[in-house]
């Protein structure tokens, strides 16, 4: 789905007003949609004290409609406005926030900011409904923390970049209200599970493994062959048909792969290049494999250490990085707090594919296009998690090199939801990075 910035949703505001459907039956819309989403989330109604506090814009308007089409089927419901004293003529069960929208110029102030922290003050017990987006947030100042957040066609980037973002939005709903997104240029996105039915259907019956791509794995030096190991394993799992991982201690690796020597591999019939995990840093390796390879390239850890400070340049989507915020610093000589422009210029001025880790991971593309990752755990926060990237990275970009973008996003996207699915049934704590690849099977089926 689309992520629009304040201005990009006006424009599609505009044009759909332009074309016939009036700005009336647009917020009308708006406040249906939530309207049922509360229904669905806090039912039944009649058990809910429901309380609606609106602002002087759109965003109030919408909460207005909400507030009529509920008003009669809870058994209490108060409908106020940001120019009455933050007082609640009940305890409410419910609160829907439609005090701010979308584009604010700076932290709320007045009676927004006094609304906003009594409705703070009431969560819990009470929840709270954003309308499009919880009040304040992206101001730089205060905010509301919402459990629910319902906004209409397209996300904002509010919702992923803003300050506080990830405590504010809570669960993230997107309703159509008849807004033509189609007709505003947007070059960020968000990847979901449904984009990936191509990568997860099944092989033709006279498949064999020359099919799947030949990847290798370079790294794990002494003390550190678990990495490439690790990713090895990732790339045979999520599919390729040969994994070779070129390592100093090729006895940790499963029997389904093969090895070769740090110091003397061969690049012949490999069809994908999966460099620095536990490598160490090596720079002599690093210029040997950008002069030499003329296949994709997946680069992590240390691979990255040893090319930042360079002029490095890729080939396009076929040189991929992985930097967690840490490595990407050292890439760019820089620290830095604009996540989304980093990874986009980066992307852009080195000719490559960025995969910015973290929560929220981006994949940036060297035309500008951004995908925002929406699966992920805080479960995944163990050493190895990156290695098990890499090489489902590597092994998803082996079996469709005919379209890598597609091939990285699923890989993220995958990894992501293995990690949601393995703290479902292990808990946030107990899992490891190899664990990740037991609900690989689960999250495929998934996408079809």
């Amino acid at each position: 789905m689309k992520v629009f910035t304040a201005q990009q949703m006006r424009e599609a505001d505009r044009i759909t007003i332009a074309r016939g459907t009036p700005g009336e039956v647009l917020m009308e819309n708006a406040g249906r949609c939530v309207a049922e989403a509360i229904e669905r989330r806090f039912s039944p109604l009649h058990a809910q004290r429901i309380l609606v506090v609106c602002g002087k814009g759109n965003n109030g308007g919408d909460g207005r409609v909400a507030a009529r089409l509920l008003r009669d089927r809870a058994a209490q419901l108060q409908e106020i406005s940001i120019d009455q004293p933050p007082q609640t003529a009940f305890p409410p069960t419910v609160i829907v926030d439609a005090i701010l929208g979308t584009g604010l110029s700076g932290p709320a102030r007045g009676a927004a900011l006094d609304w906003i922290r009594k409705i703070n003050s009431l969560r819990p017990p009470a929840q709270v409904v954003a309308v499009d987006v919880p009040s304040g947030l992206g101001g730089g100042g205060e905010f509301v923390r919402a459990d629910l957040t319902v906004t209409f066609a397209a996300y904002k980037v509010e919702h992923f970049f803003a300050p506080g973002a990830e405590e504010a939005v809570g669960e993230l709903l997107l309703g159509d209200i008849g807004v033509d997104t189609a007709a505003v240029a947007c070059d960020l996105e968000t990847s979901e599970a449904r984009h990936f039915a191509p990568l997860a259907a099944p092989r033709k019956p006279a498949s064999h493994k020359g099919n799947f791509g030949h990847v290798l794995v370079v790294g794990g030096a002494p003390g550190k062959s678990g990495a490439a190991a690790m990713a090895g394993l990732a790339a045979a799992r999520i599919g390729a048909g040969l994994t070779t991982v070129a390592c100093s201690d090729p006895s940790r690796l499963a029997p389904e792969l093969m090895s070769a020597p740090l110091e003397n591999f061969s690049l012949e019939k490999i069809t994908v290049i999966a460099v620095g995990p536990g490598l160490g840093p090596n720079r002599p390796l690093m210029q040997r494999l950008l002069g030499e390879a003329k296949t994709p390239m997946v680069i992590d850890a240390d691979g990255l250490n040893s090319i930042a400070g360079s002029d490095f340049r890729g080939r396009g989507v076929e040189t991929i990085l992985t930097p967690h915020p840490g490595e990407m610093a050292r890439l760019i000589g820089a620290k830095f707090t604009d996540r989304l422009s980093t990874a986009r210029d980066f992307a852009r001025s080195r000719n490559c594919c960025v995969v910015l880790k973290g929560h929220r991971t981006l994949i940036a593309l060297p035309d500008g296009r951004v995908w925002i990752n929406t699966s992920g755990s805080p479960a995944m926060a163990k050493g190895g998690s990156g290695d098990i990237l890499t090489g489902m990275i590597a092994g998803m970009a082996a079996q469709f090199p005919g379209d890598l973008a597609l091939a990285v996003r699923g890989a993220v996207f995958l990894h992501g939801r293995c990690g949601e699915l393995a703290a479902q049934a292990l808990t946030d704590k107990c899992v490891l990075a190899t664990d990740l690849l037991d609900y690989l099977p689960g999250a495929f089926r998934e996408c079809l």
